[in-house]
């Protein structure tokens, strides 16, 4: 490591599912190199706690994950944002605040596994699908770097 962190945002609409694991997951994977965090455009407030039973058990840690706006990234005293990522189409198409700096916009789409109906094992096994779909995209991210994000 070169000593550089790359800050990530994290995007989706509610920030209570798929953009939490995402933060979780590149926080975890980058080793110090990637710093991400999440938000929401029309944050729930609270975060699912389905996602909070899945990153648990994959040995996450989840104290202090919130669900927060993304005007709280958009303030002048806000950390400047390498990487913008939306992982949801809602959120990929709205008009987002303007970040400090110039970072590049990334979208990667998944299933809102929030939306998932069944008894608690059914819709945690969608979390884990979900869990396994992001941790796959974000490994690739880290992988190839903040110059190549476009591949992800």
């Amino acid at each position: 490591m070169n000593g550089t962190v790359h800050n990530v945002l994290v995007l989706c609409t509610g920030n209570s599912a798929r953009s939490v694991l995402a933060e979780c997951l590149i926080n975890d994977l980058g080793g110090g190199a990637w710093k991400a965090y999440s938000a929401g455009s029309h944050p729930t407030g609270v975060v699912n706690p389905l996602s909070l039973e899945i990153l648990q058990e994959k040995g996450h840690a989840t104290a202090g994950l919130r669900s927060k706006s993304w005007d709280e990234f958009a303030r002048p005293d806000a950390p400047v944002m390498d990487l913008v990522i939306t992982v949801c189409d809602n959120a990929a198409g709205e008009v987002c605040p303007l970040w400090p700096g110039v970072p590049r916009k990334l979208h990667v789409g998944f299933p809102d596994p929030a939306a998932a109906e069944g008894s608690h094992q059914q819709r945690l096994a969608v979390f884990r699908e979900v869990y396994e779909m992001i941790s796959v995209r974000m490994q690739r991210l880290i992988t190839l770097g903040l110059e190549k994000a476009g591949e992800v």
